[in-house]
C-alpha cells in the first residue's frame, strides 16, 4: 500500500492533543474588531477545541498526526 499523504493546510491549522481532540485557532479574528464587542475579542483570544463532528473530518486529513 502507498503512503497517505497529509493535508499541508491541515498540519498548519491544526494540532492532535494527547486525547485525540483536535485544536484551532479562533474564528472571527480577522477584521472588523471595530464591531465586536471587548469580551468577545478578549473571548476570542488562543485557541479552541473543534466539535467533534468536525474533528472527525479534520482526522482524516491527518492520518499519521493521531495520537490518544
Amino acid at each position: 500500500m502507498p503512503k497517505l499523504k497529509t493535508k499541508s493546510s491541515a498540519k498548519k491549522r491544526f494540532k492532535i492533543t494527547a486525547k485525540g481532540k483536535v485544536v484551532m485557532g479562533q474564528s472571527g479574528k480577522r477584521h472588523g474588531m471595530i464591531k465586536r464587542t471587548n469580551t468577545q475579542i478578549r473571548n476570542q483570544r488562543g485557541t479552541t477545541v473543534m466539535s467533534k463532528q468536525d474533528s472527525k473530518i479534520v482526522k482524516s486529513y491527518m492520518p499519521y498526526n493521531l495520537r490518544g
